[in-house]
């Protein structure tokens, strides 16, 4: 979306009460269009901000124009203030991240013995298979004329 375009293109991060918020301006209209909105977000402290404007061998080169960092002073209770301290790895509240499913239920003991069933019957199919087919080669190749 933001390819081979005559105008720059814009992007705000903002996190401001554990909410993650991330606008764009692609259009170049001067209009921000909500991205992301994820409340519950809660990152450590003292941390830095860095970026990078390479994407790689194959791909685009974006320049990155200014960039602009504000610590806005945001009143807290000690309760929030507590909370925000203990916070060592980010984290997001009640969210859950694709792949991250709940693990699969246990199987059942009938399913169990079904799998090992039909798994023995094949194995032994396939060994019975194999036994004809070496049976066969040895009688093909006692048959040869010398």
């Amino acid at each position: 979306m933001v390819r081979n375009l005559n105008h720059d293109t814009f992007l705000v991060i903002r996190y401001v009460k554990r909410r993650l918020t991330v606008l764009i301006d692609i259009d170049g209209k001067h209009e921000w269009r909500e991205c992301i909105d994820v409340p519950g977000v809660r990152l450590p402290r003292g941390y830095y901000f860095g970026t990078s404007s390479v994407t790689g061998d194959l791909s685009d080169n974006h320049d990155i124009i200014s960039l602009k960092l504000y610590q806005l002073t945001v009143e807290r209770t000690p309760e929030e203030e507590k909370r925000d301290r203990e916070v060592y790895l980010p984290v997001v509240d009640n969210l859950k991240l694709p792949g991250m499913e709940a693990p699969l239920e246990p199987m059942s003991g009938l399913a169990l013995f079904l799998i090992v069933f039909f798994s023995l019957v094949a194995i032994v199919f396939a060994i019975v298979i194999g036994v004809i087919v070496y049976n066969k080669w040895q009688e093909q190749s006692r048959k040869h004329f010398y």
